[in-house]
């Protein structure tokens, strides 16, 4: 007997011996396998098809001009971007991956776009994803074909995800593009942003726990390959820091912490890719209180950055408001400090918000301290950064009402930070001994920014869990083991602070308010170009000229030129010198209406089911009616002329509108600004074309019940997991494009 339970005792220790090291293996990556790039499917697209798209692409155009508007897609991740990965996983409702190949087919046949560009985290990158995005990519170009009738315009690139702690040392995503397919006009490997993004994701990035595997056993070897996916990131071996970038070997880890060292990488292998900066007023990674003041500095080289991402699936940057998401206080030992600024009539400060939610908890028990709880909640989440919310325990994302969001712009990104703003950015300059030597002249492009390989998502407002970022938790008891302990807090009435040194030791989901933000993502935007022709060239050639807009998804057509005297008209991203008053002209065409499903030649190219998974069934197919254009905004910018000028004067978001007679044939108008001469000083001007009304996914992102005064005093969000289930969660919006500026300077000015 005694025999028995020692070999008992030994078989025991043996299984949990071994179920110990399968739980370790599986945790840490090692019972995975790498995922490949995808398999193509999608035929060339007929010439006749192609050649009649080109054809519309030059409808009511100005009869002087000789370019056609090409649409595409410049911010595209796949599931080599650790973030897309996720979010693929059954648990999360996803299909397991969504690789390379799948972006190529969907802008090919779903979307129907002329151009786009692979832009994955450089974070999640390897060598071997490198080589096999890269690969693909060339497979997906070879497809369409390389000369003037190509079908699709396919571009390299990568995303520099960089995320600061502070908003000193935030200076937020770029994406890197570059013009061919070779391997010496492309980085030798991706550079990443460094600090706190390859931090968590290098160091403390934590996979799929065994606990949630046993929540879906069925999909195990999908949750192996991504703790697989994690791992081959951790093991890859770190850059010399000080060895030249192309002198580098090809297979470590580069890194650069600010826009500075990743231009001069860029410069050391002799490249000249776009750098494109976005979701530049996104509050879900951006500190409150950032601002593009720092990144007017000389050193970050400002005038490399041409082009910016107006608005994309995570919505609009554009629009400048004056109240503070945060107030800047006093530089202490532990780092910079933060005050709580007042609710306005159209805004209310997120820390704002926790003191309320704190006072009401503790009167509801019968506090005495309540206004001094409250108030130490305020202070607590204005020193807590993109995490302020987790100063209030047991919070649910419906307590934050409309705190933190702007609730009078256009679809607007997330916890809106309006310093970051475009319309900031173009209003501010750099001055040196009280000169002006730099600002920023950018481009507006619109793109999706989607995690799920589909390029071009804004062709219609369909499939919310697929076509926007909208994801999540399959089930309550998945929820629980995506985050952790904050899903089982307990409300409290005293509020808790973080410091940021525990905040980043945290990482994961309980940082940000993934929740809550799912009710403000949309479907993308667009990058329209004004170029020659169809080719690679030509397209880079316009992006480079800055002769290029942006759109909400739709595919407006737009032109904006400044008309000159005898010669020829100065077209949108233009820089002219002048001291006289200048005179535009503005053509805007509605977007075709969509037809449901897919075109005929769409079935002869691609197998039926994948045109149904890939798609969702729905493709662009556009009819032969138009929408029509409501009314053409005119914004008009006068860049700062002495250091310190408050921008709030400078900036006339609404500086004339023109309501246009609803026609099938677009809208058309011209205007003068007679106080240019005037005011003898630098002025910006562009436009936004302005569509009727149309069901557009999360246009509503809070559903506010508002009480007699207008105050949000109830919310029902739109949730990414089971809880809002299918519901497309549409509302009416305006779909607009955004002309790219047109620069005027006055001669007697010194400017940068």
């Amino acid at each position: 007997m005694k025999r028995i339970l020692v070999r008992t005792g030994v078989v025991l220790v043996v299984l949990i011996a071994v179920l110990g090291a399968a739980w370790w293996a599986m945790a840490a990556g090692y019972l995975g396998e790498e995922r490949g790039a995808g398999t193509i499917n999608g035929a060339k697209l007929p010439d006749a098809v192609v050649l009649a798209r080109t054809a519309t692409a030059a409808e009511g155009r100005p009869e002087d001009e000789d370019t056609r508007i090409l649409f595409g897609d410049l911010h595209v991740h796949t599931s080599y971007s650790t973030d897309a990965f996720m979010w693929a996983l059954p648990i999360n409702g996803g299909p397991g991956v969504f690789p390379v190949a799948d972006a190529c087919d969907f802008a090919r046949y779903c979307s129907a776009l002329d151009f786009w560009a692979i832009t994955d985290h450089a974070e999640a990158s390897t060598p071997a994803r490198w080589a096999r995005t890269k690969e693909t990519m060339r497979q997906c170009q070879a497809v369409g074909g390389d000369g003037p009738n190509s079908d699709l315009v396919s571009f390299m690139g990568f995303e520099w995800t960089q995320v600061g702690r502070t908003p000193d040392e935030h200076y937020g995503h770029k994406n890197v593009i570059f013009r061919d397919l070779a391997d010496a006009s492309i980085s030798a490997r991706p550079i990443s942003a460094g600090g706190v993004a390859t931090t968590a994701l290098r160091s403390t990035a934590i996979g799929i726990r065994p606990g949630v595997l046993m929540l879906d056993m069925e999909h195990a070897d999908v949750y192996n390959d991504f703790n697989t996916f994690l791992r081959k990131v951790r093991e890859g071996p770190g850059c010399d820091a000080k060895t030249s970038s192309d002198k580098l070997p090809a297979d470590c880890y580069e890194e650069a912490a600010t826009p500075e060292e990743l231009i001069r990488k860029l410069d050391e292998q002799k490249l000249d890719p776009l750098i494109i900066p976005h979701g530049s007023t996104w509050g879900f990674y951006t500190p409150p209180g950032t601002s593009w003041d720092k990144s007017l500095a000389a050193n970050h080289k400002p005038e490399r950055f041409s082009l910016v991402e107006i608005y994309s699936g995570h919505g609009n940057s554009e629009e400048y408001r004056s109240w503070d998401d945060i107030i800047a206080g006093p530089v202490t030992s532990q780092g910079p400090t933060g005050i709580c600024p007042k609710p306005t009539a159209t805004y209310t400060p997120s820390c704002w918000r926790a003191g309320e939610i704190i006072a009401q908890r503790c009167k509801a028990e019968g506090g005495k301290d309540c206004d001094a709880r409250a108030a130490y909640a305020r202070n607590a989440a204005a020193n807590m950064g993109v995490a302020g919310h987790l100063a209030v325990k047991g919070e649910a994302p419906e307590d934050w009402l409309d705190a933190g969001q702007c609730t009078d712009c256009f679809l607007p990104a997330f916890n809106y930070r309006p310093k970051n703003s475009v319309q900031y950015g173009l209003a501010i300059r750099r001055f040196d001994n009280g000169e002006p030597t730099g600002r920023f002249r950018w481009g507006f492009i619109g793109s999706s920014d989607n995690h799920r390989a589909r390029a071009g998502t804004g062709y219609k407002q369909v499939d919310r869990r697929r076509n926007t970022e909208a994801s999540g938790a399959i089930s309550e008891r998945a929820r629980v083991a995506q985050l952790g302990d904050v899903a089982k807090e307990k409300p409290s009435a005293r509020a808790t602070q973080i410091p940021q040194s525990k905040l980043m030791e945290m990482g994961g989901f309980q940082l940000t308010e993934f929740e809550r933000q799912t009710s403000f993502f949309l479907t993308g935007g667009i990058a329209a170009v004004h170029a020659k022709d169809r080719t690679r060239g030509a397209i880079w050639d316009a992006m480079q000229r800055r002769q290029v807009y942006a759109t909400s998804g739709p595919r407006i057509q737009l032109w904006f030129r400044k008309l000159e005297d005898g010669g020829k008209a100065v077209p949108m991203g233009g820089i002219v010198e002048s001291e006289k008053n200048p005179t535009f002209e503005v053509v805007a065409l509605g977007a075709f209406k969509q037809k449901p499903g897919c075109p005929d030649f769409d079935k002869q190219g691609m197998d039926k089911e994948r045109l149904k998974s890939l798609c969702s069934g729905e493709c662009f197919n556009p009819s032969d009616e138009r929408s029509k254009i409501l009314r053409i905004e005119v914004v008009r910018i006068r860049p700062q002329a002495k250091p310190g000028e408050p921008v709030e004067g400078l900036i006339e978001d609404k500086f004339i509108v023109h309501n246009c007679t609803p026609s099938p044939d677009g809208c058309r108008f011209r205007f003068s600004d007679p106080g240019y001469s005037a005011g003898k000083r630098d002025a910006i001007y562009y436009v936004r074309a302005i569509q009727e009304a149309e069901p557009t996914i999360n246009a509503n992102p809070l559903n506010c019940t508002r009480d007699a005064s207008g105050k949000c005093v109830k919310v029902k969000l739109c949730y990414g997991d089971y809880r809002s289930g299918s519901s497309e969660c549409r509302a009416p919006a305006e779909p607009r494009a955004w002309s790219s500026p047109i620069y005027l300077d006055w001669p007697r000015v010194r400017r940068g």
